[in-house]
């Protein structure tokens, strides 16, 4: 089989609030956990291994404990379609590690080949392209599900499958028990459909909750005009205001209106300049401008998170709403909502 088809732009989700019945759409659905990692698309040839990524960069340099186990595992040429994973944590109580697994993603070779070693990913695989030079692309998933089974299931580890259900209350025992594995919600996916590159066709249900936040500042947006992002902060135990993340994507309009609504709390100095700060850098904002106009923290936030990656927000979160009902020495780290924990190598077939 020709590697010069793939990679293909991966097959999406589009949000939905709840599980949805298995029976909402025509054939049926099918649950998967929803799994946090790098999506990599999985050409094999026979010989070579090459790994895409959702946003078309290729990943095959990063892992090559991943391509040397595709080529010695792998029983035919195949493209597959899941997910790079990487876990931590003791036996019983393993877990989804995104801190690690970024970290894997460096310009340096000598690096990557020293963090192959000491931080070794996993692939979990959901779905099937191709397999022994024919295309599965217009094959219904239900298909395709089954000729993955019969090619994967068995070869060990570092490639495994995700779990797969037809029971919708079983879905939804796992959207909250596996958070505790730090996976980020369920995938629904229909059982009749063809693999539609770059489309919208499976359902995902992701965690929401939300929490009080501090403004400690914001950045101005990238066209140089009104509020780009805010920074939120909540006080840890040792009254500690620590910064948590960012709330983003508001409209031309609300950008504008912010930065005359929040002038009246921008720090200045003694000569009447506005005082700014600056957030950690990494190497995803090398060459990015990471400063901010620092405001004093006086106003308080209602936002919408999904989970928490250590003591910060996994990912950007949404404004809902200001709380001047609330203080802010009361908005603490305490309120959030930590899942149960839930040992990783459960969910992993």
């Amino acid at each position: 089989m020709s590697t010069t088809v793939f990679p293909v732009a991966p097959m999406l989700a589009k949000a939905v609030d709840a599980v949805p019945e298995a029976d909402s759409v025509p054939g049926g659905l099918l649950y998967e956990p929803k799994w946090d990692g790098f999506r990599g698309i999985v050409s094999f040839d026979g010989d070579r291994v090459e790994i895409g990524s959702r946003g078309s960069k290729m990943l095959t340099r990063y892992f090559p404990e991943l391509t040397d186990a595709f080529a010695r595992l792998l029983p035919e040429p195949c493209v597959l379609d899941g997910e790079i994973v990487l876990q931590s944590g003791p036996e019983g109580e393993a877990r989804l590690d995104w801190d690690a697994l970024s970290e894997r993603i460096h310009p340096a070779a000598s690096r990557v080949r020293r963090l192959a070693k000491e931080t070794p990913t996993m692939f979990v695989a959901f779905d099937l392209l191709a397999v022994g030079g024919e295309s599965l692309l217009d094959e219904p998933f239900e298909v395709r599900r089954a000729r993955l089974e019969r090619l994967v299931r068995g070869l060990g580890h570092p490639l495994h499958l995700s779990q797969t259900t037809r029971d919708v209350d079983e879905a939804r025992r796992w959207l909250a028990e596996f958070e505790g594995a730090g996976l980020d919600g369920i995938v629904a996916k229909p059982l009749a459909a063809a693999y539609t590159p770059g489309k919208r066709v499976m359902l995902k249900v992701k965690h929401h909750r939300t929490a009080d936040v501090v403004l400690l500042g914001y950045r101005v947006h990238r066209s140089g005009s009104g509020v780009g992002s805010l920074l939120l902060g909540l006080y840890d135990a040792e009254g500690e205001l620590r910064n948590v993340g960012g709330a983003s994507a508001f409209t031309d309009r609300k950008r504008k209106e912010l930065v005359d609504e929040l002038e009246p709390l921008v720090m200045r100095d003694d000569d009447g300049e506005v005082v700014r700060g600056e957030t950690e850098r990494s190497r995803f904002s090398a060459n990015k401008d990471t400063s901010y106009v620092r405001l004093r923290p006086e106003r308080v936030a209602e936002v919408r998170y999904d989970q928490m990656e250590g003591s910060r927000f996994r990912h950007t979160v949404q404004f809902e709403r200001w709380r001047p009902d609330r203080e802010p020495r009361s908005c603490t780290f305490e309120q959030l909502e930590r899942p149960v924990a839930y040992d990783l190598t459960k969910v992993l077939e």
